[in-house]
């Protein structure tokens, strides 16, 4: 390199202070130490030290008349520290995202608001946006994308020595460590090629599985077995140099390795893939390797989309294990510099710091003047799916679902744990937008998982044991019901899964946990889901004949674990057709206004729902809880007086979820009186809908319960008492025709009976031991 002195040879002068974190250290070697290791065991270097390896470049550069440069870069250390502090001093960002800089004063420059945070909270982190960098000074940004771990040690530097100028007497954990993001050299995940090895890039995607914490060894300690001389050797290049050597009594290969005097980090291993709106029509999702290391372990779970921002690596295998040569084959991975949670259309997380920050005290005021509206139960239904029409109290029960009951856990009195998480059923015509509420919640909600009927197995719903690539080991991958945990797993074409794969389903959605016992490895994993799931009639249309369980031939059992079941049916009504019409018309001609307005409506929402999520947890006041009581024995009185069964203690832990909500929709730690009250038209609405008799046109929830209604079970065992007078009145006959038979019955009932009502008869008949079937003869017992 003309001109340049290469500060290889520079190293010497500047020795290493004892005792510093090896990401601190101001070796200005070609490697300048892996990015990914930035262990954090010693307190901050002090900044004397930094400030004498940043004079002694400098003065060498003055002695020598020459430019210094890390070898095998353009960068010069004292330069970029340089402009990276200018930088930091200077950039005022008049667009900032309310968002993103809360209680920011946009005049004053951003990172050093940034660097006053650190000093109040204390954690030593700086995030740096590269967008920002590269409006600043492009040459800087280009030298952060092409030598990251050569100048991001060199910004760690530069921020430290401004902090400690600023704050001397503040006290950190560890040195600041810089962690730049948004880099924009983003790569989408199957473009990621060996032009970017070793440079800094950001990609995106779901997180699908962790691994658990690996210690890996950053500082050796070594003792001689014969003098008891002992040595620290540090990893270099992720390798550690055993001595062969003693240092004191030259005894060849003496040297022990002392593990619990040893220094180690954390590493996790991470499995990222491809977002499906990133892949390519008819392609199958690529997935990436990720090294997260020391603060950013733990820091992802399963399920969450992220933007990463690391350094992709590149690391020899070798494919003979037997054969040691020059290795030409390479696996990549991404050492992890920066998280950050994306999909701004999808609502916020759970995580309750987060939630904090989020919400500066203007947009809080802002909710809460919303929630004392009269209307914001409509309002905010009206906001959800705004695209679907009519639907009101669909739409209202999905609201409900968003926001959720609270959780209580008994656990230590013995009366363990009850679920807040609501479960609902959409179940009617084809083309009633079932499928579209389900994707408009998928999209909204940020750990939600959207799977179909027939393309789920059991395992892809719960999990599955896998080997695992880098341990060879067993390992558990987790299916859509426990990514989703703490969202929603949406279900389609739910009448079309297999009996195994719906078996799963009882257990999560009543006790919210999933037993595993498979392949040695015995678990219970958590499964906190609410279930949105969509099912199609047997006969393509829905039959209003026919009970909810006979249309889409689902077990009672399952049903009577949903907390509400609609029904979307055509009503095939000229004056509906033409206002549906109309609706639909006007979706493709909608102006800009309308659209702004819209936008503004799910933004108001998304937020409305986060913070209800973070900060209202409402408990039942007395006189909620007496109309409570007197809604569920009114429920039972109704269907006692007609000799059937309208309402079993489900229907009522349905209305306290419900009912809590409705509180947490009015931004109330209390549920009311008219809570209740709209959590028992809600219910009382479903009920109509999926558990009415069609025979009767009556509430019967015995029709989701037991699979059949009152009047169909009193019906059957009126036939079958009809059918044993019959067969009592032909005298001790030992075998009767059962086509014979069958006619006879019919000849001699009021209503018509079919073979199917006649076979039912028989088979109860014949488990009371009365008589049995052979082919077509009855025989008597």
């Amino acid at each position: 390199m003309p001109g340049h002195l290469l500060l290889r040879d520079l190293e010497a002068r500047i020795p290493p202070p004892r005792g510093s974190c090896s990401r601190c250290q101001p070796r200005l070697e070609g490697t300048y130490r892996a990015l990914s290791h930035r262990t954090c065991y010693f307190p901050a270097l002090p900044k004397c030290i930094l400030q004498a390896a940043a004079e002694d470049i400098v003065a060498s550069e003055q002695s020598l008349g020459q430019k210094l440069v890390i070898w095998g870069t353009d960068v010069n250390v004292a330069t970029c520290k340089e402009n990276f502090q200018r930088f930091l001093q200077r950039f005022i960002d008049p667009l900032a995202k309310e968002e993103e800089n809360v209680g920011i004063d946009i005049t004053e420059p951003l990172y050093m608001q940034r660097l006053g945070e650190i000093n109040v909270i204390g954690e030593p982190f700086l995030n740096v946006n590269c967008e920002h960098i590269k409006s600043f000074d492009k040459n800087l940004y280009r030298q952060l994308i092409s030598y990251p771990q050569e100048v991001i040690p060199t910004f760690d530097m530069a921020v430290n020595e401004i902090f400690f100028d600023r704050y001397p007497d503040s006290i950190l954990e560890h040195q600041i460590q810089v962690r730049p993001f948004n880099a924009l050299k983003t790569k989408n995940m199957r473009n990621l090629n060996p032009e970017d090895i070793d440079q800094l890039i950001t990609i995106s995607g779901m997180v699908i599985r962790t691994s658990q914490l690996i210690p890996e060894m950053q500082e050796a300690f070594f003792q001689c077995q014969v003098c008891a001389h002992t040595t620290r050797v540090e990893m270099d290049r992720g390798r550690i140099a055993e001595p062969s050597v003693c240092g004191r009594c030259h005894t060849t290969h003496s040297m022990a390795l002392i593990h619990n005097r040893s220094l180690f980090s954390d590493k996790q291993m991470i499995k990222l893939q491809e977002s499906p709106e990133d892949m390519p029509a008819g392609q199958t999702p690529h997935t990436v390797i990720l090294f997260a290391h020391n603060d950013l372990v733990d820091k992802v779970q399963p399920g969450d989309r992220v933007n990463v921002t690391g350094i992709y690596r590149a690391v020899p295998i070798r494919i003979n294990p037997r054969v040691s040569n020059v290795k030409s084959v390479y696996k990549t991975h991404i050492d992890v510099i920066h998280y950050r949670k994306t999909d701004a259309k999808r609502l916020h997380g759970l995580d309750e710091e987060a939630e904090q920050k989020l919400f500066s005290e203007k947009r809080v005021e802002l909710l809460k003047e919303l929630s004392r509206k009269p209307d914001i139960y409509e309002r905010l239904a009206s906001a959800l799916a705004p695209s679907i029409y009519e639907h009101e109290d669909i739409k209202k029960g999905i609201l409900l679902q968003l926001f959720g009951g609270t959780r209580k856990d008994f656990s230590h009195t013995g009366r363990g744990k009850f679920r807040a998480e609501i479960n609902i059923l959409l179940c009617g015509d084809p083309g009633t937008s079932k499928s579209q509420l389900l994707q408009y919640v998928y999209n909204l909600v940020p750990r939600g998982q959207y799977t179909s009927g027939k393309g789920s197995s059991a395992v892809g719903l719960t999990a599955y044991v896998m080997k695992d690539p880098e341990t060879r080991q067993l390992v558990l991958q987790t299916g859509a019901l426990v990514l989703s945990d703490n969202g929603i797993c949406c279900i389609d074409e739910f009448d079309k899964m297999n009996e195994s794969t719906r078996s799963v389903l009882h257990e999560v959605m009543e006790q919210q946990t999933l037993s595993i016992a498979k392949a040695g490895i015995i678990c219970q994993l958590n499964a906190r889901t609410s279930v949105l799931a969509a099912a199609n009639p047997i006969e393509s249309q829905w039959n209003p004949k026919k009970t909810t369980i006979e249309n889409i031939q689902l077990p009672h059992t399952l049903l009577s674990r949903f907390d509400l079941i609609f029904l979307m049916l055509d009503p095939q009504d000229e004056a509906y057709d033409r206002r549906l019409a109309h609706h639909l018309v006007s979706l493709y001609y909608q102006s800009e206004e309308q659209a702004e307005e819209e936008l503004l409506d799910m933004a108001v929402l998304k937020d409305y729902i986060a913070y209800a999520h973070s900060t209202i947890m409402p408990r039942l006041s007395e006189e909620a809880s007496q109309a409570l009581i007197e809604a569920y024995v009114d429920m039972r009185k109704i269907g006692s007086s007609r000799g059937m069964v309208s309402a079993y203690p489900r229907q009522l832990e349905s209305l306290i979820r419900l009912a809590e909500a409705h509180a947490k929709v009015r931004l109330s730690n209390k549920v009311e009186a008219i809570d209740v009250e709209e959590a028992k038209r809600l219910h009382r609405e479903a009920l109509k809908q999926s558990a009415t008799d069609p025979r009767t046109g009556i509430v019967d929830i015995s029709i989701l319960t037991t699979g059949m209604s009152a009047t169909s079970r009193k019906r059957k065992e009126e036939l079958a008492e009809a059918l044993k007078k019959l067969i009592l009145s032909k005298g001790k006959t030992p075998a009767l025709k059962y086509q014979q038979l069958f006619e006879d019955i019919r000849g001699q009932s009021d209503i018509a009976i079919t073979k199917d009502m006649f076979e039912e008869a028989l088979r109860a008949l014949a488990d009371d031991d009365f008589l049995t079937v052979t082919g077509k003869t009855v025989r008597l017992l």
